[in-house]
């Protein structure tokens, strides 16, 4: 029997097709240190693919503390230093430092909604989008709540975490079913 997955996952790799069977659109709560690996995956990977993000996750949860954003927030130029010299991350110092930034707004965005699941679920009411998109060319890159949530989290301190990185993170932690309705997630996810 051949499975139907989305387009973007139908490559041969099965590190891209585990992660799009498994993870990718289902919705992620209760788990504030995955909200914010995403939330700093995501900005690594701006203007890079998402596999290659993907191929190097494991070196960023050793290199990152395993993105607990406590020890991230109190990196200093030593730490960033040891960063840029790592070969399994993305080294690229604007996005580094954006790392540290993110999890000192992280930390006060928990303080000030109990945590961060409170505050990014917020803005879909608690409940996914389930969307039903017939092709990946329907679906946007951005969507008028992405921005909206792009420009508050920028209004809280937050970098790299533009429209389309907000709404890739979205889609990503299951706020949106952006699955393709012919894919077989699409409705598993649903439920």
């Amino acid at each position: 029997m051949t499975i139907t997955r989305c387009a973007w996952a139908s490559q041969d790799d099965p590190l891209y097709q585990r992660y799009h069977d498994e993870e990718w659109g289902v919705p992620l709560r209760g788990d504030d240190h995955a909200l914010f690996e995403f939330i700093c995956l995501e900005g690594a990977q701006a203007g890079l693919s998402w596999i290659t993000i993907l191929r190097k996750r494991d070196n960023y949860r050793a290199a990152f503390d395993g993105f607990d954003p406590a020890r991230v927030a109190r990196y200093d130029d030593a730490k960033v230093t040891e960063l840029l010299a790592n070969p399994g991350i993305v080294r690229n110092r604007a996005k580094i430092n954006a790392s540290i930034s993110n999890a000192r707004a992280f930390l006060a965005v928990q303080d000030a909604f109990g945590s961060f699941d409170s505050y990014l679920w917020g803005f879909v009411d608690g409940k996914p989008i389930q969307n039903r998109w017939q092709t990946m060319a329907e679906i946007p890159a951005e969507t008028e709540l992405s921005r909206q949530l792009s420009k508050d989290l920028q209004k809280r301190g937050f970098k790299f975490v533009g429209p389309t990185i907000c709404y890739a993170t979205m889609q990503a932690i299951g706020m949106v079913n952006d699955h393709t309705v012919d894919c077989f997630r699409h409705a598993q996810v649903a439920r």
